[in-house]
């Protein structure tokens, strides 16, 4: 190859493939230590309706296996270290290397929530956003915490046992204009063109479900997953991108969690736990020391984390579907309920969780609560039925668990608790002008239409639960008992607790394991909430014994009354929009009619 301008540090040190290798292919190509090339016959197309011949121009490899089928060429610096698979295309590039004692992005523990914390979530590839939501949530618990980093660590330590400390780019990957890739794993498809530089990562990406890095991003000790999008500037550190995400436009993100389907653009996240159907848009929004899921941020949103001058070591919850207005200002610590929506500077740490799809509205020093204001809104209507449509995940590619139900033993159970609040502030304080409830006001109107809102949507559950399942009594025995919201797994607390406890105990210690019973838990969610809900309906109505036709009878026709009081002041809440201007009669009507097909085929599939 001396005549093509070719050099090798040692000729018997290079291998080629016994068919389809052309010499005449490999062009301007130094080789150092042991190198493997495929069969370069063929084209490769570079871009729609543009082929060019396979094979090595302009390159300098070392130590480096080629399959068949790959164009290499325009290697300004080096590949060093690098398995590439078939069929890849990198054009263009500065260097591509792996160093001694590579991470490629995993093992790394992260300070979620508590910015200064010591470290709670381990970062790898096959972390979930219910793993994550364990690790933070007993991060506290120190035999669990060395339990689960001990299963994760000997995880990767396989994984990087099989990598025999040699990077690898899969089966038809691209790699075009891009700067510095060091100590990284690259997925089968995956499209790397115009980023800037990409230091110890693992782009998981799959042929049904590509990962997309474009130009100007810089990713260090981050992992990213099947299908998501970081483009346009964008920066992570020490992060992880869940399935389907796209962060573009520049948003920079720190130490931060980002799982199905998030969308995020412009701003800044720093020690976030993005759970599920997180988006923020805008350029002044930060994102901070606040565990989100189903939440869309307003422009200029703002969590505080320094409550006074000990640092930035506060730290908040929305639950989800919570939302926040264009300049809504959190002062953490802070646990906001489901739904809810935020308007202005919230101060005095709030803490509604007992109050769940409420407004909390700040009038310059006062601080007010709307209970229950949000079921019965356009925008609650809206965003139960528009979850599940924008997942963008394939199937069979479904790494963290999501649970679409809006009303559930979590929120209902939050519910229950809700009208229970507001009925003893009314029997303890009678009835007077407003209501103080930590430290926020609750006027007198909004309390009672509060109860009324929240009898409404008990009412709709239990009648929705119970077309279900008749009135069978529940096979199951587990789920009577409180739930909690693993991002986006709904699950009994009894289930968390065997499951931590398994983990803790060293019975589950394995990765796939782990999540083999997070699985199976929602798998066994219906009997669960049916079991529940059971329980629900003979509280609710004061009665024992079997469900009888009559009082199934009851229920239903309870149900049927509720249901049609929750569209009707849906109804009202979109005419509303209209004659404020806000909509056009063409769009009203489309959403009206909308309406009445709901009543009319009562589409249960989004009321649980």
């Amino acid at each position: 190859m001396t005549m093509s301008g070719c050099t090798a540090q040692d000729w018997n040190s290079i291998t080629v493939a016994d068919q389809g290798f052309d010499a005449q292919r490999v062009k301007n190509t130094a080789f150092y230590g042991n190198v493997t090339l495929g069969s370069n016959e063929g084209t490769i197309e570079v871009t729609e309706g543009f082929g060019k011949n396979c094979g090595i121009y302009n390159a300098t490899l070392r130590n480096v296996t080629i399959g068949d089928g790959c164009l290499i060429e325009n290697v300004r610096g080096y590949i060093n270290n690098y398995r590439i698979g078939n069929d890849c295309l990198i054009s263009n590039v500065h260097c591509i290397e792996t160093t001694e004692n590579a991470s490629f992005g995993e093992g790394t523990v992260i300070p979620v929530l508590n910015e200064v914390g010591d470290g709670n979530v381990m970062i790898f590839d096959g972390l979930s956003s219910q793993l994550a939501s364990l690790m933070v949530k007993y991060e506290q618990d120190k035999e669990f915490t060395t339990a689960i980093r001990g299963v994760i660590s000997d995880y990767i330590a396989d994984r990087r046992k099989k990598a025999e400390g040699i990077g690898s780019i899969h089966h038809k990957v691209r790699i075009v204009n891009t700067g510095e890739i060091i100590n990284c794993h690259i997925g089968n498809h995956c499209v790397v063109d115009g980023a800037q530089h990409l230091r110890e990562c693992t782009l998981r990406s799959l042929p049904e479900a590509p990962v997309h890095i474009g130009t100007g991003v810089i990713c260090e000790n981050t992992v990213v997953y099947n299908g998501s999008n970081i483009d346009n500037n964008a920066k992570l550190e020490g992060c992880f991108v869940g399935e389907a995400c796209k962060i573009v436009d520049g948003f920079t993100a720190e130490n931060s969690l980002f799982f199905a389907n998030n969308y995020m653009s412009n701003g800044e996240a720093c020690a976030a736990f993005c759970g599920p159907f997180t988006a923020s848009h805008h350029k002044c929004s930060l994102l901070i020391g606040t565990e989100l899921s189903f939440y869309n941020a307003g422009s200029a949103t703002n969590f505080s984390n320094h409550a006074y001058k000990m640092g930035p070591l506060h730290w908040g919850t929305l639950e989800r579907g919570t939302k926040t207005a264009s300049g809504s200002y959190i002062l953490l610590p802070a646990r906001i309920g489901t739904f809810s929506v935020c308007f202005g500077k919230l101060m005095h740490h709030p803490d509604t969780h007992n109050l769940p799809f409420s407004y909390l509205i700040a009038y310059g020093e006062d601080m007010y609560i709307i209970p229950g204001r949000n079921l019965t809104t356009v925008g609650l209507y809206r965003d139960i039925r528009k979850w599940p449509k924008r997942d963008r995940r394939p199937e069979g590619a479904k790494n963290s668990i999501i649970n679409y139900d809006w009303l559930s033993p979590f929120s209902v159970g939050g519910i229950m608790n809700a009208k229970r609040t507001l009925e003893a502030l009314l029997e303890v304080s009678g009835d007077v002008e407003s209501y103080n409830y930590h430290d926020y006001i609750i006027k007198n109107s909004s309390l009672k239409k509060g109860i009324k809102y929240y009898d409404i949507a008990l009412r709709i559950y239990m009648g929705a639960v119970l077309k279900r399942h008749r009135i069978e009594e529940p096979k199951s025995k587990v789920g009577t008992g409180k739930w909690s919201d693993l991002s986006g797994l709904l699950i009994p607390v009894s289930e968390e607790n065997r499951i931590v406890e398994a983990i803790r105990s060293g019975r589950l210690n394995d990765v796939q394991a782990i999540r083999d019973e997070l699985s199976a838990a929602n798998d066994n969610y219906n009997e669960y909430r049916w079991a529940w809900s059971y329980r629900l309906i003979h509280e609710y109505y004061g009665f024992e014994g079997d469900i009888t036709p009559e009082i199934a009878a009851k229920i239903e026709s309870d149900y049927i009354a509720a249901r049609r009081a929750w569209i009707a002041e849906i109804r009202k809440d979109a005419l509303k929009e209209y004659e404020l201007g806000d909509v056009t009669r063409e769009t009203l009507d489309d959403f009206l009619k909308d309406l009445d097909q709901e009543v009319q085929f009562e589409n249960l599939k989004y009321y649980l």
